[in-house]
């Protein structure tokens, strides 16, 4: 048994996905874009998108009761590997103490030309 999570502070999904999947007590994040939720534009800049895919990540997590405390894999999409540093430096504030398991890849594009995409597993 599955349960659709819609988030209503998350921006709309840009195809025919949901926000997440709650499968039990484990959530299914789709990937997260730096969309500004009240525009469904992105954010400006790689730190920008970041921040702002993170803050959407949240914003899922936040519908079924989690935090990113919750989370336990993430995996990270970049438009270029040389962002890693600083993507490293704000990922840090959203995952302070034991940081969740991460995978980091950079990817020949992303939808809408994002810079940056995240999606996880969070369990409660």
């Amino acid at each position: 048994m599955n349960t659709t999570i819609s988030a209503p502070n998350a921006p709309a999904a840009v195809g025919p996905y949901c926000h997440a999947k709650l499968a039990g007590n484990t959530l299914y994040t789709s990937g997260q874009l730096g969309l500004v939720p009240a525009t469904g534009e992105l954010a400006q800049g790689v730190e920008a998108q970041a921040v702002q895919a993170l803050d959407n990540l949240s914003a899922v997590l936040a519908a079924v009761g989690m935090s990113c405390a919750d989370v336990v894999k993430t995996t990270v999409f970049l438009a270029d590997i040389n962002d890693f540093a600083a993507i490293n430096a704000i990922y840090a504030k959203y995952f302070p103490g034991e940081a969740p398991a991460r995978s980091c890849v950079q990817v020949a594009a992303l939808p809408k030309g994002a810079l940056f995409e995240i999606e996880a597993v969070a369990v409660k």
